[in-house]
């Protein structure tokens, strides 16, 4: 029997679920916070519907589950140093953080834990995000990939700090320097104490191996983690929140706007909450 307070329903077999029958506004009793976070880290990402959100809201609600911090290369918005504005305008074809399936800001020694993205302005249609389970892509390892990964590390290294903000004109740089950090391979979920490949775009090479060395193996993992069955699609609406597990997920902004090079794309507008980091083992 189902006593629960908020509806589940799952998206997809591998991960992803919408989490109905809330109010994010709060006040949010603590037996539905507590629902709400088995279910994150049920389906390691959780979409809510048909919110109306303020930026303190927006914070009120995800503090409940981390607390929050500036991102390192992006202005926060006014009164709200957890929260970004993600802006990509008609004429910009490439959404903020389109370089591929990624984990954000792994290339710190200590990544956020997760992220809440609030959807303000999307488009009708196209502009959905992927998101990619990495339990999934390491349980599905050969035993002899998984014993050749046990002890390896990954080298994460950022993009310049100038091109988060550089070639969206609605975003606005925070100078910062690059990061570079050494990550296990293989780390372990704090919480659920299941393993995960830990691996992304910001992977550039193995520790103590050269990147041409390093890149039969990373573009193999890269290539597994892809795989469809180990990800879902979701369509935004407005109103929208979602409330992903940064540490065992990957996630792509999909770049299909083509008529944004005619001018006559669609804008998107996004606020997101970032969490607090820790460090990877």
């Amino acid at each position: 029997m189902n006593n629960r307070s908020i509806d589940v329903e799952p998206i997809a077999g591998a991960l992803g679920a919408e989490i109905n029958g809330v109010d994010l506004r709060g006040p949010i009793a603590d037996n539905t916070l507590a629902e709400i976070n088995e279910a994150f880290h049920e389906h390691l990402v959780v979409f809510f519907r048909n919110q109306d959100l303020s930026p303190k809201q927006h914070a009120d609600f995800a503090s409940h589950f981390a607390e929050l911090v500036p991102h390192p290369f992006v202005q926060s918005i006014d009164g709200f140093p957890g929260i970004i504005e993600i802006v990509k305008e008609r004429d910009e074809k490439t959404n903020w953080g389109g370089i591929n399936l990624h984990s954000d800001l792994t290339f710190f020694e200590e990544p956020p834990i997760g992220a809440a993205l609030y959807a303000r302005e999307v488009p009708p249609h196209g502009g959905d995000t992927l998101f990619v389970n990495m339990y999934l892509a390491y349980e599905t390892l050969s035993e002899g990939m998984k014993a050749l990964l046990a002890d390896l590390r990954g080298v994460h290294i950022s993009a310049a700090p100038s091109s988060y903000s550089a070639n969206f004109k609605g975003m606005h740089e925070k100078r910062n320097d690059a990061g570079s950090a050494a990550h296990p391979m293989v780390i372990t979920h704090p919480r659920t104490g299941r393993r995960a490949l830990y691996t992304n775009a910001y992977t550039k090479h193995l520790e103590n191996m050269t990147v041409e060395e390093s890149r039969p193996i990373l573009d193999y993992l890269a290539s597994h983690a892809a795989r469809p069955e180990f990800s879902c699609r979701f369509h935004w609406t407005p109103g929208t929140l979602a409330m992903w597990d940064n540490r065992v997920t990957m996630h792509y902004a999909i770049e299909d706007d083509f008529a944004a090079e005619s001018g006559g794309g669609y804008r998107r507008v996004m606020h997101r909450a970032t969490f607090e980091g820790e460090r990877p083992h």
